[in-house]
């Protein structure tokens, strides 16, 4: 057998009290109330850290979820990411007390200016030496636009739009606007900088102007880690463009598909398709016997909101499911609910194991797909997803902190046994770039924000 090679390990959370948890908020192992807490994070990070992983990615929205029952209040009442705090604010923190944890935060594009954002990313990159990510995302929920004085969500493609001018300025102001040989630091001179080497990137167009210079020196990576995530063409498009590495949900339909689609269309926009590295999601359920497990998963059913369920499907679909009854069959659903009325939904009700089930069976079943077993049967779980092809798998917590020590006690020894986890952190200094990649801090030459250095 063929070396395995380490994949990319991220932890996917939120600064909210339930992220895809949903609601486990309320059992006495969870610590997931303390969220407005630093100390809090500092054992998710710490304990994160002991387990080997890469990143702490944290997801981020700027309003509660409202298309179930035409408002934000099931959002509210059940915890699900709302309320909400800023993770940008807590990164710095938490790269203090760790030495090697790389952080991912995610930011819309309409939420700050790029002048500002670039100004933001370049004192989180510096203060983390390095370690930092960025999570591109255009937005998806309507009262983000409303409370940002949009008027509401601009539409799909004009958010894409003022996506590809945002990067075109931060990559301006991050890549070209200070010369690697601006920053002096000369004592005897006197001379902090060579300000001829400092550029105005006279940036006029569309959605921004932006005529003047980085307002900070160059950070560890000058760009961030360009992260992104989504399912649509578009996003296949953008992410090709744009990102190096992806967060997309390759599990649903045909993976080796869904793999090849965001391959090829790295390949189309003339990147090497495997410079693109694509994470999936995944989570489990971990027991010392199979019998534990299933116990431990069956008590988690208990305390799992299906309310909070059906609030992200609802999302999912872009419809709201209040029109239908928890206790109406899937079967009866089908002959009377078209795609206009659920949309999407439709289809996944379509593929249901069982049409003879109710709606509420059928979301409790949606909310239980993971991985139960013992540590072997998991790490086993991890390597099948290796041998799909996937570079990285984006862990879901489903108790909070209890799902990390888990995976710190029991899964990264196997895993690091079997090649499919790194044996030992990079060197201190290592940037979160260089670790990921295996090449050097800066974005390669074949970016386009590279490419368009010459502008300046």
């Amino acid at each position: 057998m063929a070396e395995r090679k380490p994949l990319i390990f991220s932890a996917f959370n939120m600064l909210a009290p339930s992220h895809h948890d949903h609601g486990q908020w309320r059992r006495d192992d969870s610590r997931q109330l303390e969220y407005t807490t630093p100390q809090y994070w500092v054992d998710v990070a710490r304990t994160l850290e002991r387990a080997r992983f890469d990143i702490l990615f944290f997801a981020d929205v700027l309003a509660p979820y409202e298309t179930l029952g035409g408002n934000r209040d099931a959002a509210l009442r059940t915890g699900l990411q709302a309320p909400v705090l800023d993770a940008a604010s807590i990164v710095a923190l938490l790269a203090y007390t760790t030495e090697n944890l790389g952080f991912a935060f995610t930011e819309n594009v309409l939420q700050e200016p790029p002048y500002s954002f670039a100004r933001r990313a370049s004192t989180l990159d510096h203060l983390t030496g390095g370690r930092l990510g960025w999570n591109i995302v255009t937005g998806s929920i309507p009262g983000t636009g409303r409370n940002l004085g949009y008027g509401g969500l601009p539409e799909h493609s004009d958010r894409y739009a003022r996506a590809e001018e945002f990067l075109e300025v931060v990559y301006k102001l991050w890549e070209q606007s200070w010369e690697d040989g601006a920053l002096l630091r000369d004592k005897a001179t006197g001379h902090y900088t060579d300000a001829g080497k400092i550029h105005d990137i006279h940036h006029k167009g569309h959605f921004y102007d932006v005529p003047g210079a980085h307002a900070s020196e160059p950070s560890p990576q000058r760009t961030p880690v360009l992260f992104n995530a989504g399912a649509s063409d578009r996003f296949a498009q953008f992410a090709a463009d744009h990102a190096e590495a992806v967060f997309s949900s390759i599990e649903v339909g045909d993976p080796i598909a869904n793999i090849a689609k965001l391959r090829k269309a790295a390949a189309d926009a003339g990147r090497d398709p495997y410079d693109l590295k694509i994470i999936s999601k995944f989570a489990y359920v971990l027991g010392s016997t199979e019998e534990e497990a299933q116990r431990i998963n069956a008590d988690l059913a208990e305390t799992r909101s299906v309310e909070s369920l059906l609030i992200k499907l609802a999302e999912g679909a872009k419809k709201d499911l209040s029109i239908l009854g928890l206790q109406e069959k899937v079967s009866d659903i089908l002959e009377r609910a078209t795609a206009d009325d659920i949309g999407s939904f439709r289809t996944r009700l379509e593929n249901a194991p069982d049409k003879d089930w109710t709606l509420e069976q059928y979301v409790r079943w949606s909310g239980a797909q993971h991985a139960v077993g013992t540590p072997e049967q998991i790490a086993d779980a991890i390597e099948s997803w290796s041998d799909v092809g996937i570079d990285g798998l984006n862990v879901h917590y489903l108790t909070q902190p209890g799902s990390w020590e888990d995976f710190a006690d029991h899964l990264t020894p196997i895993l690091t046994e079997r090649g499919l986890m790194r044996a030992r952190y990079d060197p201190p200094g290592t940037t979160l770039r260089e670790r990921l990649f295996g090449a050097g801090p800066h974005l390669p030459e074949t970016h386009r924000a590279r490419r368009a250095q010459q502008l300046v």
